[in-house]
């Protein structure tokens, strides 16, 4: 079984931060904190590493307490594991003090590879789905005890699944005769017999296995509460590189973007161009792999990175 993490846009997220101005400007390089949000298994803060010098220092965040211990064993005085979301990521580091950050979304190659962590419905393992094993619900429970309207919310909003009623209702009944799923493969199984239909390609569950890891972890809700947090820590021209893979993700990045990227101001106000106030962030652009990496790493191909720049004189 491979268990081998490849970490997406690697060189184009390390451009992305390293070629911002502060860290690019000899002169305030002395001084220079990075974050990545989600360390995985080290790919990009390893390689953000290597290109800044003796006295920066890097933060990473993990909820995966496997992550947390790969972490732990790089001898790197540069580097400080949290083992934390990089949602509480404000209460590491002061307001207007970071130069770069990282966000790569989702979830990693071991973690999926894993049967025991429940991500897969291709393997057979308990059906857990927690970034962090410490805490929480796992999937099963979740779902043993959470009312068939709600796991329908989940199932339909999460996954973008049209059967999510019929989905819902199938878990529900199982559960009422005392055989709700515990295994990965006895939900994928309930699923496959309800969804009929599907796009080439895609297993029947693909949809409900994202949804209820997205629900458990608190996906979502932590992007939002990361993304609010950046604009407080990165100081003026500080980079912003937000790597997300699914379409959920990467609409909440998107908008988060360009509602900060723009002042809205009444229709008709007189106003002129250079008095406007002005916007927290400069869109950079946006990076998708390359047929090479895809090639070589097919979970790369929804890959997308947006990358922003905090503007000077702007205090959020």
């Amino acid at each position: 079984m491979n268990m081998t993490h490849r970490p997406v846009l690697l060189a184009e997220a390390v451009t992305a931060l390293i070629g911002g101005p502060l860290i690019q400007d000899s002169a305030s390089a002395k001084n220079i904190i990075v974050i990545d949000g989600t360390f995985g298994r080290g790919g990009h803060t390893q390689a953000l590493l290597k290109q800044l010098n003796v006295n920066a220092r890097m933060i990473a965040f993990d909820k995966d307490l496997d992550a947390i211990a790969v972490g732990n064993a790089i001898q790197d005085p540069r580097l400080r594991i949290v083992h934390s979301s990089f949602a509480q990521m404000d209460q590491y580091a002061e307001p207007e003090s970071v130069d770069g950050i990282l966000l790569d979304l989702g979830i990693s190659s071991p973690q999926v590879d894993q049967a025991h962590r429940g991500f897969s419905f291709r393997r057979e393992g308990p059906l857990d789905m927690r970034m962090d094993t410490a805490h929480g619900l796992t999937a099963a429970e979740w779902l043993e005890q959470t009312p068939q309207e709600e796991i329908t919310r989940v199932i339909k909003t999460y996954g973008e699944e049209r059967f999510a009623f019929q989905i819902a209702k199938a878990i529900v009944a199982k559960r009422e005769e005392g055989s709700s799923p515990k295994t990965t493969l006895q939900l994928a199984n309930l699923v496959a017999s309800v969804v009929r239909t599907r796009e080439a390609g895609q297993d029947p569950a693909t949809r409900t296995f994202q949804a209820l890891r997205i629900a458990i972890n608190r996906e979502l809700e932590d992007l939002e509460l990361g993304l609010k947090a950046t604009l407080k820590l990165l100081k003026p021209q500080g980079r912003l590189a937000v790597i997300s893979f699914h379409s959920l993700e990467d609409r909440i990045v998107k908008q988060f973007l360009q509602s900060h990227a723009k002042v809205e101001l009444p229709r008709g106000l007189p106003v002129r161009e250079k008095d406007l106030p002005k916007s927290a962030l400069e869109i950079i652009g946006r990076v998708k792999p390359s047929d090479q990496e895809i090639a070589e790493n097919p979970r790369a191909r929804s890959a997308i990175m947006r990358i922003a720049e905090k503007r000077l004189g702007v205090r959020a």
